[in-house]
């Protein structure tokens, strides 16, 4: 059985995903945690079925006798703050970035950081076992733990240069999306000292002003209110506000390879360690050759990712960044996890300096192209495979199998794999004109859809 993807457990809720499903998952859990914990937290983002899988997940822990945390809306790293601060695991119900019809489960251990793959696959053997099960005097309870938002919230304003922010007076547009920054990061701004604005700021889990995801194509309203309120800074988040996507004062999109690459530039020693994926920016690998850090490359998704950082540091690396251009950024000597708000104020801090626009225009001279190829089932998605890896096998290029096929032809490379959280083929290419980037992202679409129709 393989039930996590690269970040925990997604589907189409009611079809993929259901109450009894997400209970099962939660006693599962509960059983890898006996021993070690009577307590843990549950908390949702704002889907329409989050309350309903909320309550599964805390049916299937108090039922095996855990006592439960209920922390209501709160974001993936909220969730976080509370387990390492309460020492105690967490359910996060939540399907981050996907679509409103999605929903799905992250499980956080003890202290604070996503389970390792290996965990992982505990919670997946105990699923195939027996439910635990508890005498009718021994069930335990849950509890609503009201001040959780309010204690991540003063936790950040702890851990980045308040004073610096506030002394630039800066103006931000926040976009949360309707999803559970809505509750957090709009208040948390306020207090860093910034005048802020809002848009798509109300909790709804239909999420009618967006689609989660802070990809470009949906920030169309921020990048308009930016620049009708000459605002120095447009921040967004998805819908667990893990990811931070941002917008310069002149209401353009700013790239996430270019925000992660001038937030590495600012952090980085000389000898530190970092962490992405296999689709990294070359901006990325410029900016940690430039510091003298290493750049440590991983399978796509959190998952992967926090385990190589607890792998590199079990080893004496100091793991300065970590992260992908995608807004999902951490920054282990605050927490392994990945943080929107956290990501987004440390942002400000350099912002606080120089405009946005100035600050990643030294990372602009890469393009970036992703596409998302729908797969109708597991033969479509088979044949795609099996065409681009002929393709990357024919291909004059140097060929990565980290994750899916990575090809690199020094000018650009491209990068197809299979998504683990949608029915998608995803493919990016990056190079130093948009029209080499397309011709590459194009070539690899072509094989792929090539072989889906033989």
């Amino acid at each position: 059985m393989h039930v996590f993807g690269s970040s925990g457990v997604r589907g189409v809720a009611g079809e993929e995903v259901t109450a009894a499903s997400v209970l099962r998952v939660a006693q599962a859990a509960g059983s890898v945690w006996a021993g070690d914990h009577d307590r843990v937290a549950v908390a949702r983002d704002t889907r329409t079925t989050g309350r309903t899988f909320a309550n599964a997940a805390t049916a299937g822990l108090t039922g095996a006798g855990f006592d439960v945390d209920r922390l209501g809306v709160v974001p993936t790293p909220g969730l976080q703050a509370h387990c390492e601060r309460a020492g105690v695991p967490g359910v996060m119900v939540t399907a981050s970035h996907n679509p409103p019809a999605y929903n799905g489960i992250k499980l956080i251990g003890g202290e604070g950081v996503e389970l390792t793959r290996e965990t992982l696959d505990r919670v997946e053997a105990a699923m195939e076992g027996d439910a635990p099960t508890v005498a009718w005097d021994g069930t335990g309870t849950d509890r609503r733990v009201e001040a959780a938002r309010r204690r991540y919230r003063e936790e950040l304003l702890d851990a980045v240069d308040r004073e610096r922010i506030a002394d630039a007076d800066l103006t931000v547009v926040v976009d949360p999306g309707h999803g559970a920054g809505s509750l957090t990061s709009p208040d948390l701004f306020r207090e860093l000292g910034c005048t802020v604005h809002t848009v798509n700021a109300q909790p709804d889990g239909h999420f009618p002003g967006r689609d989660p995801e802070p990809v470009a194509a949906n920030l169309g309203d921020l990048r308009a209110y930016v620049a009708a309120t000459d605002a120095d800074l447009g921040i967004a988040h998805d819908g667990d506000a893990d990811r931070a996507m941002f917008v310069d004062g002149t209401g353009d999109h700013v790239e996430g390879d270019a925000a992660l690459a001038a937030l590495a530039a600012a952090e980085l020693d000389a000898g530190d360690g970092v962490v992405s994926a296999v689709n990294a920016s070359q901006r990325l690998v410029d900016v940690v050759e430039d510091a003298g850090a290493t750049l440590s490359l991983t399978p796509i998704g959190s998952t992967h990712i926090v385990s190589r950082i607890r792998a590199m540091q079990e080893r004496g690396t100091h793991v300065a960044l970590a992260g992908e251009g995608n807004g999902g950024v951490l920054f282990p000597d605050y927490r392994i996890a990945r943080d929107g708000a956290y990501t987004a104020a440390r942002f400000c801090e350099l912002v606080a300096e120089t405009p946005a626009r100035d600050l990643v225009a030294p990372y602009d001279d890469y393009y970036n192209v992703r596409r998302n190829l729908n797969v109708a089932g597991d033969g479509e998605r088979a044949a795609m495979l099996d065409g681009i890896e002929a393709y990357a096998g024919d291909a004059a290029a140097d060929l990565d199998t980290t994750d899916g096929w990575r090809l690199d032809y020094g000018d650009g490379w491209v990068l197809a794999r299979p998504s683990g959280t949608e029915p998608v083929v995803r493919v990016y290419a990056e190079a130093r004109t948009p029209e080499r980037a397309e011709e590459l992202a194009g070539e690899m679409v072509d094989a792929a859809k090539a072989a889906a129709e033989r």
